[in-house]
């Protein structure tokens, strides 16, 4: 009887490190040791991952989790798709946000971005009349609604969205200019 409960146990602890596996990489992680941004910062967001990574002139220095706009994680084709474009970016502009707590704007479209979609459209992917966009940004969320990010809820009209928390840091220490990398 205790050989039959020690494998229903053993069965019991396995099965829930591999329930909470998803989550683990869901905390927020940063470098230890180190009191601020070293050098110039960049940032790499990975769709597929729903991450956005900070790096500076040391090497990685945090990953916070993030979601963006239409399910399927697609790169952005027209105007209101909901999907966050793929390519490289700059931060705009920053500034408070009524909605979102804090906003940094990305400079999208790009001349490459206005270039595919104008190849797609020759393609005929994409409708004759169908418009570009703009207006993408890296801001937090609704108030009290964390946990969309924390559930994968992508949400927005394309956008990056983080935890108001971490939206607050990020805005703290990254400055206009900041290369942004967005990837599937």
């Amino acid at each position: 009887m205790k050989k039959r409960t020690l494998i229903f146990t053993l069965l019991i602890a396995v099965s829930g490190l591999f329930a909470f596996k998803g989550l683990e990489h869901r905390v927020m992680k940063r470098r230890f040791f180190h009191s601020g941004i070293s050098g110039t910062p960049y940032i790499v967001i990975k769709k597929s991952d729903y991450e956005l990574s900070v790096y500076d002139a040391e090497g990685w220095y945090a990953t916070y989790p993030a979601v963006f706009g239409n399910k399927s994680l697609d790169d952005k084709m027209v105007m209101g798709d909901r999907k966050t474009p793929e390519g490289e970016y700059k931060i705009a502009s920053k500034r408070p946000h009524e909605k979102w707590d804090k906003m940094m704007l990305l400079n999208y479209p790009t001349q490459i971005d206005i270039d595919k979609f104008n190849d797609r459209k020759a393609k005929g992917l994409i409708p004759k009349d169908a418009k570009l966009g703009n207006g993408i940004g890296i801001h937090g969320t609704w108030n009290r609604d964390d946990m969309a990010v924390d559930y994968y809820q992508n949400w927005t009209n394309g956008c990056i969205s983080l935890k108001r928390e971490d939206i607050e840091e990020l805005y703290d220490i990254i400055p206009v200019g900041t290369k942004v990398t967005i990837q599937h």
